[in-house]
């Protein structure tokens, strides 16, 4: 299952940074995952530094 952003967003970049297959990108408020590439690694779940990034 996708990993999801939630509103505790800081838009830091971290979490671009750590995804191998580039499932992140810059959202209207805050950074978004897209669902259909995410492979559910979590990489981008340890970098975030609020805890934004979650199972779906």
């Amino acid at each position: 299952m996708a990993r999801v952003i939630n509103d505790t967003c800081i838009s830091c970049g971290s979490c671009i940074e750590s995804c191998p297959v580039d499932a992140i990108s810059q959202g209207d408020t805050q950074y978004v995952i897209d669902a259909d590439a995410c492979i559910d690694c979590g990489a981008c779940e340890s970098t975030c530094p609020t805890g934004a990034i979650s199972e779906a």
